[in-house]
């Protein structure tokens, strides 16, 4: 008796390539659409329209040019989108997904709404999920506002991170541009290593 033939691949054990043609290949110029892109909010969304701007960054501090970064968050109320029907009613979709590897310094850019507060005291926050070459698995972290310092304080999450590394998950506001835009970095290892959560 043969053995059984071995697993297909899955996203976490196929790198590369993968996240480009499979996830967000619109952005990469293959034809076909996406499902989700960087655009998470349309004009008429009620809230304060951001850009959110980042390099995820490796042990030696250069930009990753195959990560893709996923982010979820709350609308402007602290509500996240349960429903096709919520989406249609506030062009607020929730959920956005980017490689970066087709912008100037390999960044990632999400344009969204700023979160609210959600309902449970949890300060506004995004939700972002890494894939990148050489993890097996995703990994998870969160970002909060620097314009938040209050309630930010009294955040269950952020309070069980040790004080040292809490600026590693705060996105701070570029005050010399238009509009408002938060930058943040991800660092995969050494100096200012970012925080990843066990979920």
């Amino acid at each position: 008796m043969s053995a059984p033939p071995p697993p297909g691949q899955t996203p976490s054990q196929t790198i590369g390539p993968f996240f480009a043609y499979g996830l967000v290949p619109a952005q990469y110029g293959y034809a076909w659409r996406s499902l989700f892109g960087a655009e998470l909010a349309e004009a008429r969304t009620p809230g304060t329209p951001i850009e959110l701007r980042g390099q995820v960054c490796d042990g030696n501090g250069d930009p990753v040019s195959d990560a893709l970064v996923e982010i979820l968050h709350a609308d402007a109320h602290g509500r996240y989108p349960a429903t096709p029907a919520d989406v249609a009613a506030s062009g607020f979709r929730g959920f956005g997904r980017t490689g970066t590897d087709t912008l100037p310094g390999r960044e990632f850019v999400f344009r969204t709404i700023k979160p609210g507060a959600t309902p449970d005291g949890q300060a506004p926050h995004i939700n972002l999920i890494l894939t990148m070459r050489g993890l097996l698995n995703h990994l998870y972290t969160r970002i909060y506002f620097e314009d938040e310092t209050e309630i930010n304080a009294r955040d269950p999450v952020l309070g069980k991170v040790p004080q040292a590394r809490r600026a590693t998950l705060i996105a701070r506001r570029d005050a010399a541009a238009a509009g408002s835009i938060y930058r943040i970095d991800i660092r995969m290892q050494g100096e200012a290593e970012t925080v990843f959560f066990d979920v």
